[in-house]
């Protein structure tokens, strides 16, 4: 599984590249704080309702959660669904919120 820092994802967005985040987190969680991507929780992504996001197949896609962990499981199921290049961002929003405010 590749990783992603929060820090790097911040830079690059302020730098203006178009990033395709994932946020597997439930609805009310991506309500109260996200960084401004596709919300597609895990429990769709494990039940394979990704079509959403199958046309970013061989494109970078970032996944994130409140911790990481989610969105580490959701990284896997992706790979093995055939995604090509899926990153996991690391210590999730907790870590964003931490470092960012």
């Amino acid at each position: 599984m590749q990783i992603i820092t929060p820090e790097e994802v911040k830079k690059r967005l302020e730098a203006g590249e178009k990033l395709h985040l994932v946020d597997v987190r439930q609805p009310e969680e991506n309500e109260e704080f996200n960084i401004g991507g596709i919300l597609l929780p895990l429990g769709k992504i494990q039940s394979m309702q990704t079509e959403d996001i199958e046309d970013l197949k061989n494109d970078e896609v970032i996944c994130y959660c409140r911790s990481g962990k989610r969105s580490g499981t959701a990284t896997l199921f992706l790979e093995q669904s055939g995604f090509t290049n899926v990153k996991n961002l690391t210590g999730g929003m907790l870590a964003w919120r931490e470092k960012f405010g």
